[in-house]
Parts: structure tokens; sequence; C-alpha cells
């Protein structure tokens, strides 16, 4: 087993390398978003910058009407603080959207001409004020065949007009990634529809693929590995969305596998039957059933909790009494980076930084990514 992994991080290493010698700035990517809300607890000079190589805050939203950012005072100290802390150290983004943000605001924007220019010109206007790299588009999510089409040619002339702006400044050009559905395209629920994979491989430098909430507070009447790399019994998992973007002609290159922070929780109807899969009745402990990584190391150091590896999804869960949490460890990251770099993946990122404990997580994936 572990002379076949060597092999194929070998093949992984030539392969990326030959992408790096056609396009220098294709490199690995070690990444990691920052919430703003975290910024009073967890403030940006709080990351250690020597675990990654980008950096993205989440998040800003364009005004409703115009579609530029409306960024307030409040706001742009912020942006200064991150940037000027960071950016010595790491590539710095700026998201755009969230999950919280919903679907609507990015059709409307995304639908004409008129209201595309004035969102990408205004997204360059602050990236440049604020010193950033790049601007990270996070629209959850396109919902239907028209707001695909729009999606394509979003991106396409937001390269144009990034292209147009390096050449007239003589700056590099700005870096334009996205956060993606785990999947190419949406079979589970709504519209069937995919993603511009041709031009997204032409205009994107990567797309952050988020690889997790494939199971959680939505569904209580059962346990479930939330980001599992393997499932057996559905296609929700990483290893098949990640090879739906492989089929439809994604390069590989441009691929960033997502990791989680944060585990989902669910209340046992029994507390001896404790597998995945188990019967739920609700949520467990946090937040909407949810704990950051660090939350649940102390979740289970004060309860004595069980805590078990689970080779067939490659995750991990702990038990306490009838709170059940699943999530992922350094055992389950560091075989996922190892099946990426198999798959010849660009790199990973994490949701969210914020969620570490002590760095145990972010510091196993560095070690675990053989490609600097």
């Amino acid at each position: 087993m572990a002379n076949i992994m060597l092999c194929s991080c070998i093949v992984f290493f030539v392969a990326l390398c030959s992408d790096v010698m056609a396009n220098p700035h294709c490199k690995g990517v070690k990444g990691a978003y920052y919430p703003s809300w975290a910024f009073s607890t967890f403030p940006p000079s709080s990351i250690d910058t020597s675990l990654f190589t980008h950096i993205y805050y989440a998040f800003l939203v364009p005004n409703n009407t115009t579609f530029k950012f409306d960024i307030d005072d409040e706001t742009s100290k912020l942006l200064f603080n991150f940037t000027s802390t960071l950016r010595s150290s790491v590539k710095t983004l700026f998201s755009v959207g969230g999950g919280g943000e919903g679907p609507a605001r990015f059709s409307r924007m995304a639908s004409t001409s008129v209201s595309r220019l004035s969102f990408i010109k205004s997204s360059i206007e602050v990236a440049r004020k604020y010193r950033f790299d790049g601007f990270d588009l996070d629209w959850e999510f396109p919902q239907n065949k028209k707001d695909m089409e729009n999606f394509a040619i979003l991106l396409d002339e937001w390269r144009v007009e990034v292209k147009k702006e390096s050449l007239a400044t003589k700056r590099p050009q700005l870096l334009i990634t996205a956060a993606v559905y785990f999947s190419v395209d949406f079979f589970l629920w709504g519209e069937f529809r995919s993603y511009p994979v041709p031009s997204i491989n032409k205009n994107l430098d990567w797309i952050n693929l988020m690889f997790y909430d494939y199971r959680g507070s939505w569904d209580t009447s059962a346990t479930g590995a939330q980001a599992a790399l393997f499932d057996t019994k559905s296609n929700v998992s990483t290893s098949y969305g990640l090879s739906t973007w492989i089929k439809a002609g994604a390069l590989r290159s441009k691929l960033i596998m997502g990791l989680p922070l944060y585990g989902r929780t669910w209340k046992l109807k029994d507390p001896n039957v404790d597998g995945i899969g188990a019967p739920a009745v609700g949520v467990g402990p946090g937040d909407e059933g949810t704990l950051t990584y660090r939350e649940i190391e102390k979740f289970n150091e004060e309860n004595n909790a069980k805590v078990v590896y689970d080779s067939a999804t490659v995750s991990a869960y702990s038990v306490a009494g009838t709170s059940w949490i699943g999530f992922d460890d350094t055992n389950s990251v560091a075989m996922k980076l190892h099946y990426a770099q198999s798959q010849r993946l660009r790199g990973y990122f994490f949701w969210a930084v914020a969620g570490d404990k002590d760095w145990k997580i972010s510091t196993t994936a560095k070690q675990s990514w053989i490609i600097s």
C-alpha cells in the first residue's frame, strides 16, 4: 500500500511540474477561508501563515441594485488590517457571497451585460484599493441552466477585464477563483444543471470544491459522515463528486479539495447503537448541530468521548452518551490528501481557518502534501 501511494505521489509530482512549466502561476495551493465575523476573537495576526499559501477573506457582498461593493468604514478597516497583516506571507483574496447569501442576488447580477460589468469593475477596484491578490466567487448556487449560461459569460467577461486592467497598470493579473458544488452537476435537488467546465478551464485560476455538508441538521433521522471520501450506499461523497468534474473535462490542475474544520452532530436514538448511519432523533451539541474542530476536541476531552476512525468513509466520529459528532481528524485529512495527490489535484483548502485546534489539522495537511 505504501509503495502504491509513493508511486501515485511521484506521478502527481511529475504531472504538476509539467503544469508549472507551462504556467509559472500553477503551483500547489494550501488555502483557508477566514470568516470576518471571527475578527474580535481570532484576528488575522492569529493565523500561522507558514501553513498556507492563500487566505480568503469571507465575505463581501455586492449591492443588490448596483452590484457594486459598498464598503463602509468599519469593513474598510478590517480589509486593510487583513491584507496588511497577511500579504507579505501569503496571497490574499476576498470571497464574494457565501452560503448565507443565497443565489438570487448573483442570478440578477449575472443576467445582463450592464450588471455584470458593474460588478466586475467594482471587484477589480476593491482588490487594488485594499491590496488583494484576487477574488473568489462563492455563488451558492446557480439554480437553473440559464444561471449556468450566465455564470460562464460572467467568467469570460471577468477574465477579459482582469487582463485589460493588468496591461493598463502593468501589474500582475488578479487571481479569479470560485467555490463550487461538490459535483459538476446538481442531481440531488432542483433543476438538473451543470457547471460550464470549458469556461471554468479557460477563465479561472482554480476552483474550490466544497467537499462537505453531505449530511447534517436537515436530516436528523440518522448520523452521517458529512465529508465522506467514499460512500458505498450513495453518490454523495467526495470521490464521486470529484469523478464527475474530471469526467466533464475539468483540468485537474485547477481542482482544489475542500476540507472542513468543523463537524456535524446528532442526538442518538439509542446510545448503544452508535456507528455511522445509526438512528438519531435530532441534532446534538453545538450551534444547530455544528461544532468547530476546536470545540470537538474540547467536547471529547471533557466528556471522555469514544473516538472512532472509520476507514470505509475516511472520517472520524465521537460518541458521549446520546451525543454523536462526525468530523475529520488528522488521520482522515492525511488520507484524503494522499487521495487528492493520487488524483493529481492542485491543492486543498479549509473552511474555516479559525476552527483548528493548535494547528493540528493544518499542520497535518501541510506535512501530507508533498508538493510545495
